[in-house]
């Protein structure tokens, strides 16, 4: 059988690899990005179900249109509008989870040898996503501040990528936040180098604490001719519930049409099941509450994570502790001998029955291979202390 040559760009994703290991009993994982199933919000979900099928039975079990139940897309646009960003109903579609957005961004954007800027590190599945249509994959360097913007700056200049894709709060896997300066100079570069700029944005209401400045979407109005050019794409995964499979795509009205239709041909429409219990679900007002309560249980499992970190492998890890997000992003030392190879330190951890993810998948080029991602999202406080003990006998 002879396949597509677009695959030769691409391999399967290192981290579905690694949750192959994560079968045998005992481990605790701190390898996957996902949000605790413990705290969703399952009445309200069902209360938002019953009401759907109540009030809506025809439209939530039958074909929809691909650029969404129009009531979600209101609500989704009030939830914008109360971060900050004036959206219209249409001036965003809904997608099947971020994850499709961003394939639309790839599907009607890139051409074979194409290059496109990210972060490094960042969010793997884009790195692959990017690759599969032929792009020619960029890494821009970061700090604990985000994308350094002087270096995005010569990139662009030198590279003329087709666009720029970030995750500006809360990075995956960096756990960065960029700050309001640096988001204002990334806006200023779009215009300037007419590229469009891609803000990906699944984690920024997961902050502790003080709130993270406001989005690219939010601070476009203050850069004139910016909108032009930004790309904001929304999910529901992290704050909801990834099994509704919901997300969003803010773009300019030429690129919105496009990848309009090319969502048509590859579902039709976001299931309009999960559309109408959403969209009750915002109706009813209950996302304040969610929100409210997942920041404060995973504020205190970052704290506990990095005070284990500090006290089990002390000098032998550095790391930026993080203000929000899924994520710690760390860097081995090998301070007094220890390990400076991650993929080493994840073989020996996951025989003391933990697993994280180490970082060189990450990078589109020049991986840094003494770094490692951590989620404290899915274990609660014990098990990380557990988990990072068991981490100190590993190193």
């Amino acid at each position: 059988m002879q396949f597509a040559d677009r695959l030769n760009n691409v391999e399967t994703s290192a981290i579905r690899e690694l949750f192959k290991l994560l079968g045998k009993p005992g481990i605790i994982s701190f390898a996957g990005g996902f949000p605790d199933a413990a705290m969703f919000d399952v009445d309200g979900i069902g209360q938002a179900v019953n009401q759907a099928l109540r009030e809506e039975s025809g439209t939530a079990l039958q074909y929809g249109a691909t650029e969404g139940y129009q009531p979600l897309r209101e609500q989704l646009g009030a939830f914008m509008a109360a971060k900050g960003a004036v959206v219209a109903p249409d001036e965003l579609i809904v997608t099947t989870g971020s994850q499709q957005a961003l394939d639309l961004v790839g599907k009607t954007l890139i051409n074979p040898g194409d290059k496109v800027i990210v972060e490094g590190p960042t969010f793997l599945a884009t790195i692959q996503c990017f690759r599969l249509y032929g792009a020619q994959v960029i890494a821009a360097p970061i700090d604990e501040h985000g994308v350094k913007t002087d270096e995005l700056e010569q990139l662009m200049a030198e590279h003329r990528p087709k666009f720029v894709y970030l995750i500006p709060t809360f990075g995956n896997p960096s756990g960065a936040t960029l700050s309001l300066a640096r988001r204002n100079k990334v806006l200023e570069l779009a215009v300037r180098y007419q590229t469009p700029v891609v803000e990906d944005d699944p984690y920024g209401d997961l902050y502790f604490g003080v709130a993270p400045p406001p989005s690219l979407l939010a601070l476009s109005a203050q850069v004139s001719g910016s909108r032009d050019w930004l790309v904001h794409c929304g999910s529901l995964s992290k704050v909801l519930s990834p099994g509704l499979r919901l997300g969003w795509m803010i773009a300019p009205p030429e690129l919105l049409a496009r990848a309009t239709m090319c969502k048509q041909f590859s579902d039709a429409n976001t299931s309009t099941f999960a559309q109408t219990t959403a969209a009750q679900y915002l109706k009813a007002g209950r996302m304040s509450a969610t929100l409210a309560h997942v920041r404060q249980v995973y504020a205190g499992r970052a704290q506990a994570m990095g005070q284990a970190l500090q006290r089990e492998l002390g000098g032998a890890i550095e790391f930026t502790q993080p203000g929000g997000g899924l994520f710690f992003w760390a860097r081995l030392t090998g301070a007094d001998g220890k390990l400076r190879d991650a993929g080493e330190f994840a073989r020996r951890a996951i025989e003391k029955g933990v697993a994280f993810v180490p970082g060189a998948p990450f990078y589109a080029s020049n991986p840094d291979r003494s770094t490692l991602r951590l989620s404290f999202a899915t274990a609660d406080v014990a098990k990380i202390e557990e988990g990072v003990a068991r981490l100190g006998q590993a190193l």
